[in-house]
Formats: structure tokens, sequence, C-alpha cells
């Protein structure tokens, strides 16, 4: 009873976190999994031009090599990725699932030959996606949020260099940066626009002389 008289952006902001809800659940099932059968799941990750690791396109966001390394995604995820179902509901998921695929595609292609795992892909293309986005589009609010993300998350983009740090898939941020990049780009005209300024045409009175000044129905309102 309670939800049936919420106010309409309370329901929007929790259905917005619904989707990145169950994306970390699923990411901490799995983990929960590894830890209770005492069991590795690195196979299903992204290995490199290996065609039986193709299904890590999908499944390897999922995994994660420890504890640690799932705490430094879940944030991040949820928050961006909360934004993402917030702001941009109308291709929010057409946006996640570009992310997936040609994120995963692009580090099977090029990536060096080792096991890639982790959201980190997914979390660099969200966080450009969301930075880019707010720019193109001109619109205070979401200039607003990209100001917000490159405050929060601005520190990220050393992740997308090579040897920064040690056993860090870079590869995996820098192709997921590059994808959200694209998809800025590529649904730009789709989703919130910058509202269009409303301007009055005051109709002018015509008055009695006013065909004979050359103000009559001839003229033309651009």
């Amino acid at each position: 009873m309670e939800d049936k008289y919420a106010p309409p952006e309370k329901k929007r902001l929790l259905l917005s976190m619904l989707i990145p809800f169950i994306f970390i659940a699923l990411m901490w099932l799995v983990k929960a999994i590894e830890v209770l059968f005492d069991t590795d799941l690195y196979f299903l990750g992204i290995f490199p031009l290996k065609a039986s690791s193709l299904t890590g396109i999908i499944t390897s966001p999922f995994i994660h090599a420890d504890l640690q390394h799932l705490f430094n995604n879940t944030l991040p995820l949820f928050v961006l990725c909360t934004a993402l179902f917030y702001f941009y509901s109308q291709v929010a998921f057409k946006v996640l699932l570009w992310l997936f695929v040609f994120t995963g595609l692009a580090v099977w292609i090029t990536g060096r030959p080792s096991w890639h795992i982790g959201a980190s892909g997914i979390i660099y293309g969200l966080a450009t996606f969301l930075f880019v986005s707010g720019i193109i589009r001109r619109h205070i609010p979401l200039m607003g949020l990209s100001l917000l993300v490159a405050f929060l998350y601005g520190e990220m983009v050393w992740g997308i260099f090579p040897g920064i740090r040690l056993n860090i898939s870079w590869e995996s941020h820098m192709l997921g940066a590059a994808v959200g990049l694209f998809l800025a780009a590529w649904y730009r005209a789709e989703g919130p626009q910058r509202p269009v300024p409303f301007y009055e045409n005051e109709e002018e009175d015509e008055g009695p002389g006013a065909e004979e000044n050359g103000e009559g129905s001839d003229n033309q309102r651009n």
C-alpha cells in the first residue's frame, strides 16, 4: 500500500536501482559459490582468441579474482548503472547490452594472452558514456552529472594505460571507455535532450493602414 502512494520520482529511482542490484547480486552469488565450493571460475572469463572462451564476453563481468576485486567494483557499478537507468532510461538497456558485447568482443580480439575477468570494463564504459553524453547533449542537469562522474571517478583514467598496476586488465578499461564513447555519440539523438527555448510570438494588431504601409498579409513570420 505504501508503494502505491510513493512519489513518482521515488518509484523511478527504485526502478533504476533494480537492474544494477540484480547485476551485483549475481556477481556476489558467483563469488559465494567459489568460496563455498572452494573452486575458481576463472575459465568463465575471456582468454583472447580462444574459441571456447567466447562465452566469457557475457560471463566475465560476473567473475572476480578475490573479495577485494569484487568490493572495488561493487559501488561504482551500482552508482553508475543506477545513473544510466535513471537519466537515460530510454536507451539504458541497449547501452548496457552493447557495453557487454562490444567490450568483451574487443578484449577477446585484442587482449593479452591471459584470462580477463571482472566488471571493470563495464564500469569504464558507463563512466565514459555518462560523462560524454552529458557534454554532447548540452543538457544542464546531464552536464552536472558529467561533472559529478568526473569528480568521483576521474582518477580512473590512469587505469587505461599499460603497466600502471600489475595484474590489471588495462585493455578492458581502455576498450570499455572506447565503447562508452562510441555509444554516447551513437545514441546522442535518443533519450533526454536539451530543452528547446520557448518564445511566445505576440501577434501585433494590424491597423487600418497596415496594408498600405507594407505590413499587411504579404509579411511572413520566420
